[in-house]
């Protein structure tokens, strides 16, 4: 389309390629998408191992604690058997002096 002579041409007057081409294929566009997959799919296995990672020194710590735990019960049982009962730290523990319910306060 082509301005009469003698007007000027305007932002109308150009030519552009947008909104045609979407029909058909074009493989440099699937080559990208293709690329970009790939960049995400590293991405996630990467997030993947360190889960993975967090997830087994996770594990690692629940058996010591548990190993503690038995440990401990354990020698309260051997302790207990002597015939001292073992007594709890909150049954020795007097009331909490300065403690207030409620609010938060705190003194200079």
């Amino acid at each position: 389309m082509r301005a009469p002579k003698g007007v000027r041409r305007s932002l109308q007057n150009l030519r552009t390629f947008a909104g045609k081409g979407g029909d058909e294929f074009n493989p440099y566009k699937a080559y990208l998408r293709i690329g970009c997959l790939e960049m995400e799919k590293a991405r996630r296995q990467a997030e993947k191992d360190s889960a993975m990672q967090r997830i087994s020194s996770i594990d690692e710590r629940f058996r010591e604690i548990d190993a503690e735990m038995g440990g401990l019960l354990r020698s309260l049982a051997e302790h207990g058997r002597r015939g001292q009962q073992p007594r709890s730290p909150a049954a020795t523990a007097g009331p909490a002096r300065g403690r207030r319910e409620g609010n938060f306060t705190i003194k200079y």
